[in-house]
């Protein structure tokens, strides 16, 4: 089911950049026939969606990249973007020039909850990963992180529509960076803790 993995893909895209997959989905559904998106989703290739997801995005890659800032925007983002992975989800499998899944295309709610679940995923990592990044590098760091971010959703996103089977390995070394970041905060948290404890 290559639409599940196009799904799958494009949710974990929105995670890092919710603008990002929904602009390549609203792009290539109006000006190619790689994408036919439904009736139901129509809205997303119209020009009003797309001049608002434009928008969005020039400011997300501005405030992403300003440190104190970019965690205002994540903050912002824990609705957007889990909210726009589960839409592109559904889109997406719901999509013909794509080898859709006539069951997913009967439930779509459940391309709603994979999206959301995926996409909030990769959003938490991203949240959590940041503040340490900062704090790390005296707020340096931030804009060079937030380039890699945004380069790394543009192709995930492209892999997703273009070559789904390779988001096999685009989702196990995400799931390996999360655990990753996961242990770093929680040993940078006990260490903390140490500290306090070891204080006069």
């Amino acid at each position: 089911m290559l639409s599940v993995l196009t799904g799958l893909g494009l949710s974990a895209a929105a995670g890092l950049n919710a603008y990002i997959p929904f602009l390549l989905v609203a792009v290539l559904a109006r000006f190619t026939d790689v994408l036919e998106l439904p009736a139901s989703y129509g809205w997303i290739e119209s020009w009003w969606s797309i001049g608002a997801a434009a928008v969005l995005l020039l400011t997300e890659l501005v405030l992403d990249k300003i440190p104190v800032v970019d965690h205002v925007n994540d903050a912002v983002a824990t609705l957007i973007r889990p909210t726009v992975g589960g839409l592109i989800f559904s889109a997406s499998t719901s999509a013909a020039g794509v080898d859709s899944s006539p069951w997913m295309q009967d439930n779509p709610w459940v391309g709603i909850v994979l999206g959301v679940a995926v996409a909030g995923l990769v959003h938490t990592g991203k949240t959590v990963a940041r503040p340490v990044v900062n704090v790390g590098t005296a707020g340096v760091g931030a804009p060079i992180v937030s380039t890699a971010e945004d380069l790394t959703s543009v192709s995930i996103a492209l892999l997703a529509v273009f070559a789904p089977i390779l988001i096999i390995v685009v989702l196990m070394l995400l799931t390996w960076a999360l655990v990753a970041i996961a242990r770093r905060v929680l040993r940078r948290r006990r260490q903390l803790e140490a500290r306090r404890q070891g204080a006069p």
